[in-house]
């Protein structure tokens, strides 16, 4: 039984670890190769159009925009936040995808000044 186990642990741990190990990629600077290789659910083809389309429009504003890609739709995006960087052309820093918020954050209420 032990031994079952320590083989089921081994081949979680080999399949799991390309996720967990897995480098942030900037998908405004990264190649077809690169982004193949650090997104999870995304091969050569749809690496590929990830270039293509970032070539014809531009550099991408968030990595919901990737969602406008043949082949790459929200599941995939999501699977893939945690490591995808959007970084700009124009040499700034890549940052971090945040997830989309889809409601407005309240302002905090005001509170009384002391006496």
């Amino acid at each position: 039984m032990l031994k079952h186990f320590k083989s089921f642990l081994f081949t979680a741990l080999l399949v799991l670890s390309p996720m967990i190990m897995a480098e942030p990629v900037d998908i405004n600077s990264a190649t077809a190769a690169e982004l193949s290789k650090a997104l999870s659910g995304v091969g050569p083809g749809k690496a590929k159009a990830i270039v293509e389309y970032r070539e014809k429009n531009g550099p991408f504003k968030s990595a919901d925009e990737l969602k406008k890609v043949k082949g790459i739709g929200k599941a995939t995006v999501e699977k893939n936040r945690a490591v995808i960087n959007v970084g700009g052309s124009d040499g700034a820093a890549p940052t971090l995808a945040a997830p989309a918020t889809t409601q407005p954050v309240a302002a905090p209420a005001s509170v009384p000044a002391a006496q």
